[in-house]
Formats: C-alpha cells, sequence, structure tokens
C-alpha cells in the first residue's frame, strides 16, 4: 500500500492512525499542500485524485494493479473490512450508528468548512481579513464539538465510544491538534479534551502524530 499525504493534514492523520491500529504498513508519500503552489494540484497527483486532496490510499489488487482510493472515512472503513482485527466500529448496527455519527460530525460538519482550501479561498478571493478568518474557524470549531460534547456525555468511556478505539477517536484527535493550533478555546469541551489527552498516550496515535512524520517541516 501507498499512503499519499501531507503531515498536517488531518484527514491524512485519521488514515494514519487507523494503520497503526491494525498493524498495517503503507509507504508514505509526502503531497505537499502549500510549497510548489500546491502539489496535489500537480497533474501527476489529480491522476489519482480528481479531487486535488489527501489522503489518497493506493493499494495492489491481485491481479498487481493498482487502484486508488480517497476519502479519509471512506479509506478507514475499507481498512476495516478488509483487515477485521482490532475492529474500529461496534458489531452492534444501532452502535455503529452512533459511532458513525460522532465520526461525520466531526468529517462533515467541521472539517469541511475550516480545510485548507476553504481557508485560502476565504483569503484570496473573498478578501477576508487573518482576524476574520480565526472567527470563523473558531465558529464551526465550537458548533461541532459543542454537539459532539453531548454525545460523549452519553457514550463516551476511555474513548469516544466506551472504552475502545473507533472510528470517532480518528476523527477525533487530528481535529483537536487543529482546533489548538488556531487557539480555540477548549475548556467548554471537558470530555474532548479528556479524550484526546487520553488517545495521545496509546503508541497508535503518537506514531501518526504530525510532528512524527517524516515529511514534517
Amino acid at each position: 500500500m501507498k499512503l499519499y499525504g501531507y503531515w498536517r493534514s488531518s484527514a491524512a492523520y485519521r488514515v494514519r492512525i487507523a494503520l497503526n491500529h491494525k498493524g498495517l504498513t503503507a509507504e508514505q508519500i509526502s503531497v505537499h499542500l502549500v510549497k510548489n503552489g500546491g502539489e496535489q494540484h500537480q497533474s501527476s497527483y489529480t491522476a489519482l485524485n480528481a479531487q486535488e486532496l489527501v489522503p489518497t490510499l493506493v493499494i495492489s489488487d491481485v491481479n498487481g494493479q493498482e487502484r486508488a482510493l480517497s476519502q479519509s472515512v471512506a479509506i478507514i472503513e475499507y481498512l476495516d473490512e478488509v483487515y477485521r482485527e482490532s475492529p474500529l466500529l461496534p458489531v452492534d448496527v444501532f452502535d455503529k450508528a452512533i459511532v458513525r455519527a460522532m465520526s461525520l460530525t466531526v468529517a462533515c460538519e467541521v472539517h469541511p468548512l475550516n480545510n485548507l482550501k476553504v481557508l485560502q479561498y476565504l483569503a484570496s478571493e473573498l478578501d477576508i481579513t487573518d482576524s476574520a478568518k480565526t472567527q470563523w474557524y473558531h465558529n464551526w470549531v465550537n458548533q461541532g464539538f459543542a454537539a459532539l460534547e453531548q454525545q460523549l456525555v452519553q457514550y463516551s468511556g476511555d474513548f469516544c465510544f466506551g472504552d475502545s478505539i473507533t472510528l470517532a477517536d480518528l476523527c477525533l484527535v487530528p481535529q483537536v491538534y487543529n482546533a489548538e493550533r488556531f487557539k480555540v478555546d477548549m475548556t467548554p469541551f471537558p470530555n474532548i479534551v479528556r479524550i484526546n489527552a487520553h488517545c495521545l498516550t496509546q503508541q497508535v496515535f503518537i506514531d501518526a502524530m504530525p510532528e512524527n512524520q517524516h515529511d514534517a517541516s
């Protein structure tokens, strides 16, 4: 397997955690999102990922033909179905839906509005000031985290759902990393803070941290 990513990409971060949790190894290929006008826009990469986003996971099928997967949640669910050990979703159908809902609160409601391409568009096309851009960022994080915090009151243990690592934790930790980078006040979210801190004691999360990647700069 080959994982095309970027050390600070929260979506790539999610997939790195999943690979570690499953005990899988993938060749890490850096796609720098800022240098050279953004390497994700180069034709060599868009041939793999037409959305010009990271991550992309390239796998070889039984015939040795390479096939590409995009979208971090889809990649993680693929890995979870193919590699059954250390599952990332509960067996119970209702519980599975709860974990997916937690995960998508981050992956669909918070992260897309604060992704690099959105922040770049706000600044370059709409001439938004840095302070207004920060306000935008904080607003969507606060809304999403407030909803997630209420779910965690009901369902969390050591992790987002009970006492096992799930897809929800893989989405949460990278988003907290970004929230802290942008100086979001985490005081209103004690369960998020608690679970994030616990996750970061686990080696599968530590090894996936942005600063521990080969392309960190």
